[in-house]
Formats: structure tokens, C-alpha cells, sequence
């Protein structure tokens, strides 16, 4: 069955084969057939003397915090509900939109209105149809800082914050605050 091997001081051991193959087929009549023997659960490791080793997160023991990341951790919200509370907010309740007539448009005799944050651009758009009269047939168009038309269902706080953006970066014009 088993040959003997015989090593030299300076060559490796052969490796050992495992266990498993001896327990999991023996021979009954010459053929080989799988035994129902399991692998008994591994001998956990003895090392006690690493007790200094950390303790596993599942203790919820708090972890020693930098004062940075801890002032950092302060200011953020307890939880979801929280985040989502303060999201759609914007740091001003109103936006004071400034209109400025291109080509023949006619201009309006009141060039700034002011709108809630959060209204949707399509009240914008609905409020300088009516001070122009147009008809249900004319077109109008509008365009911020005379860059791009926002659609219809763009919430006005989001644009003035993207104009507020283009002013830190050095252009003006458009929504003003």
C-alpha cells in the first residue's frame, strides 16, 4: 500500500496527506465507497498570552477619536431622518431673480421679482408670461446668466446656487440673492 520513503538530511520532508482521505474511504470488498466520517471542528487556538489583543466591534465600545474627527463627528446628523430633514433647505428662503431682456423682447417695468427657494423654475416662466401678456401660442425663453435654460421642473434654489457658484468663480449675472 504505503511505500516507506527515505530522505536525505538536506531534502525536505514529504508532505503529509491529510487525514480526511483515510477517514472518508476505506475498502469494503475491494471497492472504495464514502464513509459517513466527518472532520471533527478544529482545535481553536490556545494563545493565551495575546489577552491584550483588541476586542471584537460587536462590544460597541467606542473608539479613541483624533479632537479633529471628533469636532468633525459632532456636527453631523444622529441619523438618516435627520440628513433628509436638512436636505432640500437652502441658506436663503428666497431668491430675487433679475430679468434682462435680449433683442426685441420687451422689458418688463419691474426688472427683479423675488421667489421662494424652493418653486420650480415653470412658476418663473408662468409669472413672466403674465407680466408680458403673451398668448398661449407665443414662445418664451429663458436663460440664466445668458449660459443655458434650465427645464421647467428645476428648482429655482438649486439654480441660484449654481449662479452663486459662476459669482465665486469671477462671471455675473442671472439669479441674484
Amino acid at each position: 500500500m504505503d511505500q516507506a520513503t527515505t530522505s536525505s538530511p538536506s531534502s525536505p520532508p514529504p508532505p503529509l496527506r491529510p487525514m480526511q482521505d483515510k477517514l472518508d474511504r476505506h475498502e469494503t470488498h475491494g471497492q472504495q465507497s464514502r464513509s459517513s466520517h466527518t472532520l471533527s471542528p478544529p482545535i481553536p487556538d490556545d494563545d493565551d498570552d495575546n489577552e491584550d489583543a483588541p476586542t471584537p466591534p460587536d462590544n460597541q465600545q467606542p473608539l479613541p477619536l483624533t479632537m479633529t474627527t471628533s469636532v468633525l463627528l459632532a456636527d453631523l446628523p444622529r441619523d438618516a431622518t435627520a440628513a433628509l430633514a436638512t436636505a432640500g433647505t437652502f441658506p436663503q428662503e428666497k431668491v430675487v431673480v433679475r430679468f434682462k431682456p435680449v433683442g426685441s423682447a420687451p422689458s418688463l417695468a419691474q426688472e427683479l421679482c423675488k421667489i421662494t427657494a424652493t418653486r420650480k423654475f415653470e412658476e418663473v416662466v408662468r409669472y413672466l408670461r403674465r407680466k408680458l401678456k403673451c398668448g398661449d401660442s407665443e414662445s418664451v425663453f429663458l436663460y440664466v446668466n445668458s449660459a443655458f435654460a434650465p427645464s421647467l421642473d428645476e428648482v429655482v434654489g438649486n439654480l441660484y446656487q449654481v449662479c452663486e457658484y459662476v459669482w465665486d468663480v469671477g462671471s455675473f449675472g442671472g439669479l441674484h440673492g
